[in-house]
């Protein structure tokens, strides 16, 4: 185990001394002090183990051995910026493009998602020659200062915030919660519709739109999956305009999904972004991000006369990293364990459902799952209180989840994708006894009136998932991938 230079009061009291105070902890009145990880586990100064359900950053396992060589063995070797050539560069930038479509071939490296997403920006904005760009109601896209003004999950946390009249935001695409939900007959062209109204409106009013930006999959908005169909009918009114598509995979990229390598590739093949971002497990905790876009675009961005440049973005040790990365989500087929263990995890999930009248709606892809708690299932009354009861009843049984969405309600998967069957069981079972206590203190059961589903919280799942092929530029499989355990393991009831 590391050793402590102090003990966990002084570090509390030397972080609230030198470490800005809007910087947050998890658990913040009692927060844990992390001093190693492994895998999809995480270890406090005392050696206790915790299960991580939160990390989408250790994407192929907290320190994996593959990962640390890679980047120890590169470190000694080399580091340097990118005005020197080196091959690890290229070959990266190589492996990265055969993931993804081909018109996506040119690529700038920064080193995070907010990065990468300000530099979308200046591309799509520089190749449009306009200003205007649309985002989508409780999204989150970065901390810098072009992203806060397009990401509604930030800005309208503050009452006086006044924002950007560059921007416009549509209403996000969630057929449980939202204005079009999955009893509607087309809620892909009635979301839709609304941007075509936004993109209107904003001409009416001289404006001309860049960019319209969305996470593939809406991740801080609360895991929300937008309806097939959505990207593809956004895009032809967007482009139609004058602007482009930047599809952010920063949270939900590179296998997360299960079916497919990149989360925009579940709208279907026949959707292609015009920009793609990425970060997080890009470099399994290795600060390293990326932009892809297409030769058009890119040479555009050229045409501006500055040229752009980036110290740190693609140096060797990132790229040596990021290559390890890749061979490990191969090698481990970590993709094909995101789809297995996560139809496990759903099904396990929706047998809580049937159980739990606090649980309102199970939704997601792979491994990045939300399970949204309300206190009403026709009124859709969230249950933030009662989230935020359950991640600290999961701390004290070593199990880390987060709690996020417009109303705190929506309790979030995304571990490592090292996460297996006996994680979930384990997960489940904690998570089950907690609903029980909670519903017990609060009188709710599971009345028939309930329990009888409307439309709105039962959706159909893309022909691919219900399915066991899965797609990734790393690895053609024309094969099936082995299926879901067909019995959930019994487990035996522990207290909380």
């Amino acid at each position: 185990m590391s050793a402590e230079r102090f003990d966990k009061k002084r570090t509390i009291e030397l972080r609230k001394r030198h470490i800005g105070p809007s910087c947050k902890i998890h658990f913040s009145h009692d927060p844990i002090k992390i001093v190693q990880a492994k895998g999809q586990y995480m270890y406090d100064e005392k050696g206790q183990q915790y299960l991580d359900c939160i990390n989408n950053v250790a994407h192929v396992g907290h320190c994996h051995p593959d990962v640390v060589k890679a980047g120890a063995q590169q470190m000694e070797l080399l580091n340097t910026n990118s005005r020197f050539l080196h091959d690890n560069l290229v070959l990266y930038a190589q492996r990265l493009q055969a993931t993804l479509p081909d018109k996506l071939f040119v690529c700038y490296f920064v080193n995070s998602g907010s990065e990468a997403n300000d530099l979308a920006l200046r591309l799509a904005r520089q190749y449009t020659g306009h200003k205007d760009i649309i985002t989508l109601e409780n999204a989150y896209h970065g901390h810098v200062s072009s992203l806060i003004d397009i990401s509604p999950y930030k800005f309208h946390q503050l009452s006086d915030a006044e924002q950007n009249q560059f921007v416009h935001v549509a209403q996000s695409p969630d057929v449980y919660r939202g204005k079009y939900r999955a009893d509607h007959p087309d809620p892909a062209t009635a979301y839709a519709e609304e941007v075509k109204d936004i993109i209107q409106r904003a001409h009416e009013k001289g404006g001309k739109i860049a960019a319209f930006i969305a996470e593939s999959l809406q991740s801080c908005g609360g895991q929300v999956i937008p309806p097939a169909g959505y990207f593809q009918q956004v895009a032809e009114h967007v482009r139609k305009a004058g602007g482009v598509f930047i599809a952010d995979e920063v949270q939900v990229g590179f296998g997360r999904v299960g079916t497919h390598f990149w989360a925009f590739q579940l709208q279907g093949e026949d959707f292609v972004p015009d920009i793609v971002t990425m970060g997080k497990p890009i470099g399994n905790g290795h600060p390293m991000s990326c932009v892809v876009t297409t030769k058009e675009v890119a040479e555009a961005f050229m045409l501006s006369g500055m040229e752009y440049f980036n110290t740190f973005g693609g140096n060797p040790v990132s790229c040596a990293i990021g290559l390890a990365v890749l061979d490990v989500i191969v090698k481990e087929d970590l993709q094909g364990n995101a789809l297995r263990v996560g139809r496990y995890l759903t099904n396990l999930l929706e047998k809580q459902k049937e159980k739990h009248p606090l649980v309102g709606d199970i939704r997601g892809r792979g491994l990045f799952i939300g399970l949204e708690l309300v206190k009403d299932r026709l009124k859709l009354t969230p249950a933030t209180a009662e989230a935020q009861e359950v991640i600290y009843k999961l701390k004290e049984e070593h199990i880390l989840l987060s709690a996020d969405g417009p109303h705190r309600n929506v309790l979030k998967f995304k571990p490592p994708l090292c996460f297996t069957t006996e994680d979930a069981d384990l997960a489940v079972e904690k998570i089950d006894h907690i609903l029980t206590e909670l519903e017990e203190a609060l009188g709710l059961k599971l009345h028939n009136a309930v329990n009888a589903e409307n439309d709105s919280s039962k959706r159909k799942l893309p022909s691919d998932e219900n399915g066991h092929q899965y797609h990734s530029g790393l690895v053609h499989n024309t094969g099936s991938s082995p299926g879901v355990p067909q019995q959930t393991k019994k487990t035996k009831r522990i207290k909380i």
